[in-house]
């Protein structure tokens, strides 16, 4: 009924290290029921007749020390519907296993390599695996682990996907100190629960999210930082009090932009100085 990308990757600049899942389906809010992950730990989408459990238990033997191989090893033997199951499980280092049991419906199956597992049940065909493996394969390193997930979940339903239609996507990217504020794991976690909420097509929708969400809760690099001058500090807070606020920090603070600006106003993100002086000219 699904199909999903489990993945670690290394960003080659900084050495920041993430892992994630994207999936979609022809489910109800598929982003409840496959993935999880945990920073520091690994990753697991859990399908098919999905056991959610396996969540739990995966992550838990993950940070004992088990290998992904190790982990699916046990959640398999200790579960007397495994022939119904599908699982993907990259650890913290990488090393990836996955799980198609013979009672998964067709077309089912699975592909592993160097930091992924992909896998796939009711799909239109292999077809699908393997744009999902050439996607992720193809993609930049150096790009956003969400943004290479994404890219690769949009190559499989290209490719046909879930044989019996569209409704449900979901992304999640953990990263130590990723959250909102940098105060937990979290780098992106976003779901389309149901796609007659957005034309039927949730993944374009999901990736409309993705852009939302590195505004709203990523943190600016460097190079997107621009100095706040006093010659710019006026105008923005000439803006501001333009717009209402009491000062341009309040307005940052009600339109949602902190993780844009800093706290004492030494630097704004470029895409916020851009969307002001938009503001501005309108």
């Amino acid at each position: 009924m699904t199909f999903s990308i489990v993945a670690r990757a290394v960003d080659p600049a900084s050495g920041e290290v993430s892992w994630g899942v994207a999936v979609a389906s022809k489910f109800l809010a598929v982003g409840n029921a496959v993935p999880a992950a945990v920073a520091g730990v690994g990753a697991i989408a859990t399908q098919a007749a999905a056991n959610v459990a396996y969540k739990g238990l995966a992550l838990a033997h993950l940070d004992d020390g088990a290998t992904a191989a190790v982990a699916l090893q046990r959640l398999l033997e200790e579960d007397d519907e495994r022939d119904h199951r599908q699982v993907g499980i990259v650890d913290v280092e990488g090393n990836a296993a996955s799980h198609t049991g013979p009672a998964c419906l067709d077309w089912a199956g699975s592909v592993t390599g160097d930091g992924y597992a992909i896998q796939g049940n009711i799909l239109t065909g292999e077809e699908v695996i393997d744009a999902m493996e050439a996607s992720w394969r193809a993609s930049d390193p150096a790009e956003p682990l969400g943004r290479r997930l994404l890219a690769a979940l949009a190559a499989g339903d290209a490719a046909g996907g879930d044989s019996r239609g569209r409704q449900s996507a979901a992304l999640l990217v953990v990263r130590e100190g990723a959250g909102y504020g940098g105060l937990d794991d979290v780098a992106v976690d976003l779901r389309v629960d149901d796609a007659a909420s957005c034309g039927g097509a949730p993944i374009p929708e999901l990736a409309r999210l993705l852009d939302l969400n590195d505004l709203y809760l990523t943190a600016s690099t460097e190079a997107e930082k621009v100095p706040v001058t006093p010659a710019l500090e006026a105008e923005l807070e000439t803006f501001a009090a333009a717009h209402g606020a009491r000062d341009f920090l309040a307005w940052v603070g009600t339109e949602n932009y902190e993780m844009r600006v800093a706290p004492d106003l030494s630097w704004i993100d470029e895409r916020i100085l851009e969307l002001v002086r938009e503001h501005r000219a309108g």
